[in-house]
């Protein structure tokens, strides 16, 4: 688990030290260097059901009701694979020569605990990615003690959440989802999961922050933030409102060495909702709607530029020519401030927003440009193949040798795991072991030119690489870098 060193109380300090993300019920992994704190929580109107404790017997109330309503619904989530271990005498020919054999590789099975919620009677369960990332076999038990396989009906591991289904009729006990656009800061929570394996616990706290992004790894950044305890092991559990409903899937949390420091992250309910629907409709893979430009944060310098108030919403830097954040009328300078009403906060609320809206439908948004505000329509589509990827093996004698080559388009970037904005032909794929894998190509890997030759389709590159010049020349584009090797 990636550890965040975090020795302040709260995340709206300034100064955020070392700092690692925890993953709960993963090893130790190397964490990320900071925290997004610019944020901006929207403003909703007050509840008036929700009081402050004015008498010695409110403050003796119990939360037992509400945890008999749902944690029989929250499970436990184990994981298992098999992972080969490589002799070190694997490929040695002294040991075949005087063993008669060579020495095989070893299989081990390697475990992990997390945990997940209940959101169907026909057995549907939420979990976090990361828990069942690589297994082979996956089980849950319920707080009863009864065990059941499953499936995997849908899964993503930038969203890093994961739909599985038990092999029963049931019907199973489940938690509703809630509306997690209506949560705010200070409504009290319980965390209900099974922290360091030691069984189902339950702890409370508040919900501390709301819109946190930068948290993880991945490429989503909308989390509720809680103080109620979170550990490893917790991942996949529940954060539930005083309703009983669930508004949250634990994710993540903020540690100097594993334990909770009151610092917790959830992936909001309306997402899993979305998420859960996509799962049931027998999709194979999750598809977030396609935008056709690019965002960047509004600073405090450029809000100061553009007479903006404060820092907040998402900068549009740049608008691809026939996608549909052009077609509806978005240009590069504006800030996006709303999406149908709701705030948005930086570019990754913008994101969280439309998804949840959903490819296929509308969204309302709302943009600043010379200081004045106006609302414009963007249809939400998936990612267009704009041209065929044709994915070729490159064979021969040559630095690409094992490499897989396709044709980028907005969709092939967005199933890679790129910008959307991306052009020219990538490796998609490399064979292990091949001369590609040896040289050091790498899956994402654009490739610029081959021996001063621009390289703009998948034919164009296996074309040259059926000659066999003394030296290669080769021209790559890496995470925005530019490198150039050269091979005998």
């Amino acid at each position: 688990m990636p550890r965040f060193v975090y020795p302040f109380v709260s995340l709206c300090a300034v100064g955020v030290l070392a700092a690692g993300l925890v993953f709960a019920g993963k090893p130790s992994e190397p964490g990320i260097d900071a925290v997004s704190t610019a944020s901006t929580v929207q403003a909703q109107p007050v509840n008036a059901q929700r009081a402050v404790p004015q008498q010695q017997a409110e403050m003796q109330l119990s939360f037992a009701p509400l945890v008999r309503q749902t944690a029989n619904a929250v499970v436990n989530v184990y994981a298992e694979k098999t992972v080969q271990n490589r002799s070190p005498f694997a490929d040695d020919p002294f040991f075949e020569q005087f063993f008669g054999q060579q020495m095989p590789n070893r299989s081990e099975k390697q475990s992990s605990l997390g945990s997940g919620v209940i959101v169907g009677k026909n057995g549907i369960v939420v979990t976090n990615n990361h828990v069942i990332e690589g297994a082979d076999d996956i089980k849950i038990a319920l707080a009863d003690g009864r065990e059941f396989e499953t499936t995997v009906m849908l899964k993503d591991d930038r969203l890093d959440l994961a739909v599985l289904k038990i092999k029963s009729d049931g019907p199973f006990e489940t938690v509703p989802l809630g509306d997690s656009d209506a949560v705010e800061v200070g409504d009290l929570v319980l965390a209900i999961g099974n922290p360091f394996g030691v069984g189902q616990t339950v702890t409370s706290g508040i919900v501390s922050a709301l819109a946190r992004n930068q948290v993880s790894s991945g490429d989503f950044g909308f989390f509720i933030q809680t103080d109620a305890s979170i550990n490893p092991g917790n991942s996949g559990g529940g954060l539930i409102d005083m309703k009983g409903e669930l508004i949250g899937i634990n994710t993540a949390i903020f540690s100097k060495g594993g334990g909770s420091n009151g610092v917790g992250f959830a992936i909001p309910a309306n997402l899993v909702k979305v998420f859960v629907a996509s799962a049931e409709g027998g999709n194979g893979s999750f598809t977030r709607p396609y935008i056709g430009a690019s965002f960047e944060p509004v600073t405090s310098e450029v809000a100061d530029a553009l007479g903006l108030d404060r820092a907040r919403g998402a900068l549009v830097t740049s608008v691809i020519e026939g996608g549909p954040a052009e077609k509806a009328g978005m240009k590069p300078g504006q800030v996006i401030v709303a999406v149908n009403g709701v705030a948005v906060e930086h570019p990754d609320a913008l994101g969280y927003r439309l998804t949840t809206v959903g490819v296929g439908h509308e969204a309302k948004i709302t943009v600043l440009e010379n200081g004045k505000s106006r609302d414009i329509g963007l249809a939400l589509t998936e990612a267009p193949e704009t041209s065929p990827r044709d994915e070729r093996l490159i064979e021969g004698r040559n630095p690409f040798a094992g490499a897989v080559v396709g044709n980028l388009s907005p969709r092939l970037a967005d199933e890679l795991h790129m910008s959307t904005s991306s052009r020219g032909v990538v490796i998609t794929q490399i064979n292990r072991g091949s001369p590609a894998a040896r040289v050091g190509f790498q899956p994402k890997d654009i490739i610029i030119a081959v021996n001063g030759m621009p390289i703009d389709k998948s034919t164009t590159l296996e074309t040259i690489t059926k000659d066999d010049p003394s030296l290669w020349r080769v021209e790559i584009e890496r995470d925005g870098q530019r490198i150039r090797q050269f091979f005998r």
